[in-house]
């Protein structure tokens, strides 16, 4: 039996709201249980912010340092929905992410049991 599949989403600036740094924890958190299999979705013009190189710059930036890592430890890379366009503020970025279309996105939202959404 294949594990039930969890889709959490960011939509928020992480330079400006906890929101993005509590929604790694919790996908961090609920990934290490190995009852859910998860995924991370970055969406809209600012979430990416939350892949930059550095996260002093980020609100509540403990999380990022220490959940993104377990996070990013998934066999699929973090997604990037292409609505985030400031690409070269990610350069230098140590996580692997792919950047993906709105159509990809709702992909997604078909195929996963549960969705997170901060």
């Amino acid at each position: 039996m294949s594990l039930p599949k969890t889709l959490v989403i960011v939509e928020t600036d992480p330079r400006n709201s906890a929101r993005p740094a509590e929604a790694i924890r919790i996908a961090a958190g609920i990934g290490v249980w190995k009852k859910t299999d998860v995924t991370l979705l970055l969406r809209g013009p600012v979430a990416g912010y939350s892949l930059q190189e550095y996260a002093d710059e980020l609100v509540d930036e403990d999380n990022f340092t220490r959940y993104l890592p377990l996070v990013a430890e998934s066999p699929r890379p973090i997604y990037l929905e292409d609505s985030f366009t400031d690409l070269a503020a990610l350069e230098g970025s140590p996580w692997k992410y792919e950047i993906i279309s709105a159509a990809k996105t709702a992909g997604l939202l078909c195929v996963n049991d549960y969705l997170i959404r901060l």
